[in-house]
């Protein structure tokens, strides 16, 4: 799979992840918040029998949402426990 698709797709997904946990970022920032929570929402369906980030489209995109929403909340929880 291109990293060009992980890129659009992680970006999309990481701005609108971070539009729903009312969080700011960057566009850096929601790039790799996007790829790395496609990496987890992957996982998420794995353990539930579903395939994970699968290309370019919707299936893939819900996938990279739904783990970019659980790690932004994962570092909210963390941050706001130790602050």
């Amino acid at each position: 799979m291109s990293i060009i698709v992980w890129i659009i797709i992680g970006g999309l997904a990481g701005w609108i992840a971070g539009m729903i946990m009312k969080e700011q970022g960057s566009l850096v920032k929601n790039i790799i918040v996007g790829i790395v929570g496609a990496l987890i929402g992957g996982f998420i369906m794995s353990f539930f029998g579903a395939e994970g980030f699968t290309g370019f489209n919707l299936w893939s995109f819900v996938v990279a949402l739904l783990g970019s929403v659980v790690l932004l909340a994962i570092i909210n929880f963390v941050t706001k426990k130790s602050a």
